[in-house]
């Protein structure tokens, strides 16, 4: 892995050593990472591309502690993950990270505001201030005053506004977005990276972003790129498009 534009005194947020990924077993195993060195640092804001079947989105399960590493080390500020229990990782997902996906995985029967509140309830959060801290979310995303829209009332732009807000809810260390805008127009995509982007730069959020576009990666400082499971480049952009 390249260190281009790193300062080597900080400590990374999120730290790759080795690791490898195998899907299935003897003739039909299937290496999809290959020994991987990442560090994500505190603030940064990282794209990380890649054909399909490149490795990203494994990489991507693997950061968010989704799935585990065949092989190799991964620590979140300096611990361990192999060595903590289910318990702790589950609670790790629900209150360091989150996590937009593509499909905007929102459940179709339920107001936006109950839609965000979900990481709250998983964290035994009162219900009064989940109802105060879920309608800020929803605020902070352009969506004050649309509290209980079901999604099928809303855009494919609103609904991915709402599960943004959902994802910050918990006021996480690291924003994971998967194809943020792979369901989106080009037009509401745009505004969507700039809601992501605003959020990078005014609020300090780490964030990394699996995408395939490059128009959509401009928006990220630092570009990893992956090819057949392993990190072909690495390196900081001189300037993030605005």
């Amino acid at each position: 892995m390249s260190d281009a534009g790193q300062t080597p005194t900080r400590a990374p947020l999120l730290s790759l050593r080795g690791v490898t990924k195998v899907f299935g077993a003897g003739e039909a195993a299937f290496a999809a990472l290959k020994g991987i060195d990442l560090d994500i640092f505190p603030g940064e804001f990282v794209a990380i591309l890649g054909a399909s079947g490149s490795g990203k989105s494994t990489c991507m399960n693997i950061l968010g502690c989704l799935d585990t590493p065949t092989s190799g080390r991964y620590q979140i500020e300096g611990v361990e993950v192999g060595s903590l229990s289910e318990d702790v990782l589950a609670r790790l997902r629900n209150e360091r990270f989150g996590f937009v996906f593509q499909g905007f995985n929102l459940l179709r029967r339920t107001s936006a505001q109950e839609n965000v509140e979900l990481p709250l309830i998983y964290a035994g959060v009162s219900r009064r201030d989940r109802d105060l801290r879920a309608r800020e979310a929803l605020a902070s995303v352009g969506l004050a005053g649309r509290e209980r829209a079901l999604p099928n009332e809303l855009s494919g732009g609103q609904q991915q506004r709402v599960a943004i807000a959902r994802a910050l809810v918990n006021r996480p260390a690291v924003l994971l977005a998967d194809e943020p805008t792979g369901n989106l127009d080009s037009r509401t995509g745009r505004e969507i990276m700039a809601l992501i982007t605003q959020l990078n730069r005014e609020l300090g959020l780490t964030i990394v972003m699996v995408t395939h576009d490059r128009d959509i990666a401009a928006h990220a400082a630092r570009h990893v790129v992956f090819l057949d499971g392993e990190i072909s480049s690495d390196g900081q952009r001189p300037e993030a498009a605005a």
